[in-house]
């Protein structure tokens, strides 16, 4: 979709030692004859001012301090090429002008002076203007097939592929979150860590839309064989040919890496086609419309607010160009004009293409106002025939197939669950299954009011019950459910060996049976073994297949409810990986969530997390808060690990404040309470608490009583925690 108005085309062409050149609206093609002005060109003069522009947006890296400001240098050459080598008709047209877009098409010996960063005296073109460019070739070539745009687009993101820019990886995650709010009108696809090179030619071509975030590189001596780095190869410019014979490539392009649009400076004089193709040559000549990279090398930081910049505007119905320009824009307010990053990317393409429309006005919604309230009323009727005579059935068919004591002592045991009193819970629930052991929601409500209390082996044997009535009636779906459970509740004891065991049952179960659900929480709790064993990418690779399971299912209860625990687990996995932006951001969404499902379990969970991250920040007040907001939730519902756990962050975080009085004081309540209920894993991280304790202290014998009590607990669990313990040890030596 393209805007017809509003552009202006500055078209440059080489003809021996001139640069004819013209200026005009883009209606303006169907005019007979058209003026043109020319101005002499020198070659090596383009060449030695691009190089040293190149040279000034490169010292963004060195941070050099002097006299004159990057911007002000910039500045100045890019007036010496203004001045130089564009004509006063064309100079007159270009500020006068009250057009938003510019199109720049350029013969292809002209592509790498950067034409962009050309400085009128007021500002920048790129700034001014929403700017693209477009190529003249001398080539006869073979007509690329372009991608005609279906009504729902679909975006491949490649992340991170050689699995060691974490920067990368966040950027995808942010872009892939913040689209899927145009879910109607595109489907989001995210890959991640060690992604090889068959794997991009195999999928390149499915997608209308492609995202590479990670590391190019440029070969200054075989430009074909600069490209794109994977994790066994280079994409390059032959790849990119071979691809295009047979089907048409993505419409749009973002390389978002460092030297990802870079060409020769002194390429003036040298035919585009004639025997190397630099990434963006060989993208645009193989079909791709629009095509942006980096003339350069880029910072992280800035790159992703750059892009993630360019896609909330590009969603929201705004062209290419302005959201290049806008994005230029975002840098210079968050970083200054002289982090000059913002100089660094290059449109190839018609800067006035919308890929997304933006939404109808509310304006035409109004008039059919009373035709949508008579309708509305019409569904509401509808809808509740239709749930009298769902209920008219149920009773009808149902009720009678369930033992109604049974079923009344059910509703009450949940009564008293939702209250905290797990022990009437747990009385409640036993009447129901001694009068009907084929009730198959009684058992895992049972098993949870044992696990508030502490009593694993019965919420252990409970589940294991759960899985034999659920095979017995073979019901699959609570078979698998039963599976994540038990892999759960080994998982607490820190017997991971068993817990994998069992997570691998569900997942295989559920795959079979096509249960999604399921499916994704095998593949949540997996995670968290691995995240104990601070393997953080196969935990965020593991939650992200998740996530995307139960994102595209979330007007399912129990899907949304799941989705965020997994937002949850992927902000616990950036905070382990101390990247606490990432982490806030994902908790928020967490608590956003389970805000709107009322759940208060998991409430305490986020405010522990989130107070962990204020402790992060040294807000120890704030932190205090969360924390003790988290400790009220779970002293309501009566849940002793999670009390025993919240008493061990409480002491860390008064540890941090200097006041190791109360510090111990909760360490010791976490001991206490921690034996009582034997939870191990939670009992071993009170004794290591307190031998970090009493090693700040100066009492090293009671450290090392402290931390040989935890070390004979964790070496039965296989986490790294054990050989921190022997380094902490050996240290008191």
């Amino acid at each position: 979709m393209i805007e017809e108005s509003d552009v202006l085309v500055l078209e440059i062409l080489k003809q021996g030692e001139y640069l004819k050149m013209s200026a005009f609206a883009r209606g303006d093609f169907i005019q007979t004859i058209r003026h043109y002005s020319q101005t002499k060109f020198l070659p090596q003069e383009a060449a030695s001012l691009s190089r040293e522009i190149i040279s000034i947006l490169n010292k963004i890296q060195k941070k050099a301090a002097g006299s004159l400001s990057l911007a002000r240098e910039l500045q100045k050459t890019s007036q010496v090429f203004w001045d130089h080598f564009i004509t006063k008709p064309v100079k007159d047209r270009l500020k006068k002008t009250q057009s938003a877009n510019l199109v720049l098409l350029i013969d292809e010996e002209l592509i790498g002076i950067p034409w962009e960063l050309l400085y009128d005296g007021n500002d920048f073109l790129c700034l001014k203007f929403n700017l693209g460019r477009l190529i003249r070739s001398k080539q006869e070539l073979v007509q690329p097939q372009y991608r005609s745009l279906p009504p729902k687009l679909k975006m491949l993101i490649l992340a991170n592929p050689t699995n060691d820019l974490k920067s990368a990886y966040l950027e995808g995650v942010y872009i892939k979150n913040q689209l899927d709010r145009k879910s109607r009108h595109l489907a989001v696809d995210f890959k991640s860590s060690y992604i090889d090179s068959m794997y991009v030619k195999k999928n390149l071509r499915d997608y209308d839309i492609v995202h590479f975030a990670g590391h190019c590189e440029y070969d200054q001596k075989s430009v074909d064989n600069s490209g794109w780095v994977l994790s066994d190869s280079r994409f390059t410019g032959k790849d990119i040919f071979a691809l295009g014979h047979s089907l048409s490539l993505p419409s749009l392009i973002f390389s978002n890496a460092c030297y990802s649009a870079q060409i020769p400076s002194d390429s003036a004089g040298m035919d585009c086609q004639q025997d190397d193709y630099s990434l963006a040559s060989a993208f645009l000549f193989s079909g791709v419309r629009h095509y942006i990279g980096a003339m350069q090398k880029i910072e992280d930081p800035v790159s992703s607010v750059f892009a993630k910049e360019f896609y909330n505007l590009v969603i929201s119905g705004n062209s290419v160009g302005r959201s290049m320009q806008q994005a230029r824009m975002k840098l210079i307010k968050e970083h200054g004009i002289d982090s000059v990053s913002w100089a660094s990317y290059i449109l190839y393409g018609d800067p006035s293409f919308i890929l997304f429309r933006a939404p109808a006005s509310k304006v035409k919604a109004i008039r059919h106002k009373p035709k949508l309230i008579l309708g509305r009323k019409n569904i509401i009727k509808i809808t509740a025939a239709v749930v009298v005579l769902f209920l008219a059935i149920s009773v009808y068919f149902v009720i009678p197939s369930l033992n109604p004591g049974a079923y009344a002592s059910f509703l009450k045991s949940r009564s008293a669950y939702a209250k905290g009193d797990n022990d009437k819970a747990i009385m409640h629930l036993r009447q129901a299954l001694d009068k009907d052991p084929s009730f198959l929601p009684g058992y895992p409500l049972l098993a949870e009011a044992y696990l508030r209390l502490g009593n694993r082996a019965d919420a252990l044997r409970q589940y294991f019950n759960y899985a034999v009535a659920s095979g017995k009636k073979k019901n699959n779906v609570k078979l698998a459910s039963a599976y994540v459970n038990i892999g759960w509740i080994y998982y607490l004891q820190g017997e991971y060996e068993k817990a994998m065991d069992f997570y691998s049952k569900a997942l295989d179960a559920s795959i079979k049976n096509r249960d999604k659900l399921n499916e994704a929480a095998a593949l949540r709790k997996m995670a968290l073994l691995f995240m104990d064993r601070r393997d953080y990418e196969q935990a965020l690779s593991l939650l992200t297949k998740s996530s995307e399971i139960n994102r595209s299912r979330q007007n399912i209860y129990q899907h949304k409810y799941n989705l965020a625990c997994d937002y949850f687990d992927i902000g616990l996995v950036f905070a382990n990986k101390e990247d606490f932006i990432a982490a806030k951001e994902f908790y928020e969404k967490s608590r956003q969530l389970f805000s709107r499902l009322r759940i208060k379990d998991q409430l305490s969970d986020h405010y522990f997390n989130l107070g962990e991250l204020c402790l992060f920040d040294k807000e120890y007040a704030k932190a205090l808060e969360f924390y003790r907001k988290g400790m009220e939730i779970d002293r309501q519902q009566g849940n002793k690990p999670n009390i025993a756990a919240g008493c061990n962050m409480m002491g860390e975080l008064y540890v941090e404040m200097g006041d190791l009085a109360e510090a111990q004081s909760y360490f010791d309540k976490a001991v206490s309470l921690s034996s009582e209920i034997d939870i191990k894993p939670e009992l071993a991280g009170a004794y290591y608490n307190l031998g970090l304790l009493y090693k700040d202290r100066g009492d090293k014998r009671k450290a090392r009583q402290y931390l040989r009590l935890a070390q004979e607990i964790y070496v039965h669990i296989n986490t790294p925690d054990y050989e921190d313990l022997k380094q902490e040890l050996l240290a008191l030596e």
